[in-house]
């Protein structure tokens, strides 16, 4: 039985694919910042699958130590880690690039980018040492290369940085018993988005108009890319779901449906 560990999984996208994994019958380690949110994901996983099939630990992936403690636990539970998964990642509040601060602009970057080559550096040890595993990275809006948001300058930055270091990642790999793949779930309605626009509800009520045709639900993109990853063999492969085909029958449909996957 396979072992998944997934950072940053204690709610969004993260959670929706330790669940759908669970649901496949495979072991999966979740992981966020702080104890009590784990706590609550954790025990809100078990009581929908197999208790003994899900474990959960804080880990705050800017900090290497704490990823490299997340490994050798998930190792001690559940004897391995077949499949990584960093999907931690944080999104700069929607604004201009000169009205954040630095901190706001540090926070994305060394989330988003440091905590995914920090999580890829201990992964990949750790499956060269044991002789097989694969690692994926949550690519995100800027790793297309040509769609950009006004507002989001930061976000985009960290998510087109991490397209090129999985493409270099999935170079270095070739030919060991490791793979690299990135994952690119699209546009989801999570709290991330949603959080944009605390303070400006006249704005969210026009963009949601289009949120409700660009985006997915988790609960029907999680299992679909569950299948992919598990399904993948190919070193350098990308898991899309938002694919140019699918996008475009969104907008076709739109007209005629009020809300579809």
């Amino acid at each position: 039985m396979k072992s998944i560990v997934i950072t940053g999984s204690t709610r969004g996208i993260g959670f929706g694919l330790a669940d759908a994994f669970l649901a496949l019958d495979y072991q999966v380690t979740i992981s966020g910042r702080a104890q009590a949110p784990v706590d609550q994901a954790t025990a809100s996983l078990a009581a929908r699958h197999e208790a003994g099939r899900v474990a959960g630990f804080p880990c705050n992936v800017t900090h290497i130590e704490e990823l490299q403690a997340l490994w050798e636990a998930a190792c001690a539970r559940f004897g391995a880690v077949d499949i990584w998964i960093n999907n931690a990642g944080v999104s700069n509040r929607r604004c201009d690039y000169w009205n954040l601060s630095p901190q706001d602009v540090r926070g994305v970057i060394e989330t988003n980018v440091i905590g995914s080559m920090y999580g890829s550096s201990v992964a990949l040890r750790g499956m060269r040492r044991q002789g097989h595993g694969g690692l994926y990275n949550l690519e995100g809006l800027g790793s297309s290369g040509w769609r950009k948001v006004k507002g989001l300058s930061v976000y985009g930055t960290s998510k087109a940085a991490l397209c090129y270091f999985d493409d270099a990642l999935a170079l270095e790999t070739e030919g060991t018993p490791v793979i690299v793949g990135a994952i690119q779930p699209g546009m989801i309605l999570t709290d991330m988005i949603v959080g944009q626009y605390v303070d400006r509800p006249e704005e969210w009520a026009h963009d949601k108009k289009i949120f409700d045709i660009l985006t997915s639900p988790v609960e029907i993109v999680a299992p679909w890319i569950a299948r992919r990853v598990l399904e993948n063999t190919r070193n350098g492969a990308r898991i899309r779901w938002a694919t140019g085909a699918r996008i475009m029958g969104r907008f076709l449909l739109a007209p005629f449906r009020k809300r579809r996957a």
